[in-house]
């Protein structure tokens, strides 16, 4: 079994879905790899092209297939909408070692909403 540490560079996302009717969408991103989760700052006003360019940092061993990033609209008052989800596979970069910045599709159910783009770095531990 491989452990080891999984940087994730989220760079950010282009054409989502606006939820925000009157104005731009604040949108940030939870990432989640099995337990671990981590969030991202909110993108104030960005709307359906927001930037992050923050790195996150997971401890994992290969039973961590996948990464998934949900994207999320911050409400101040309401509950936050739900945007779409990413789905990242993790064996090429288990095996590659590094995968540069990358487009995935963001989908809400079956419904394509906009794209992410995410890089991958996995360090094994000796």
């Amino acid at each position: 079994m491989v452990h080891g540490t999984l940087e994730v560079l989220l760079v950010g996302a282009k054409g989502l879905e606006n939820t925000d009717f009157l104005c731009n969408m604040d949108p940030y991103a939870l990432l989640k790899c099995r337990s671990q989760e981590q969030r991202s700052s909110i993108a104030s006003g960005k709307g359906s092209n927001p930037e992050w360019n923050e790195s996150f940092v997971f401890t994992v061993s290969d039973q961590a297939t996948e990464l998934v990033i949900k994207l999320m609209d911050s409400d101040s008052g309401t509950s936050d909408d739900f945007v779409g989800e990413a789905t990242i596979p993790l064996e090429a970069v288990y095996t590659e070692g590094s995968i540069p910045p990358t487009v995935y599709n963001v989908v809400k159910g079956e419904h394509y909403c906009g794209e992410i783009k995410v890089g991958l770095t996995f360090t094994p531990e000796d």
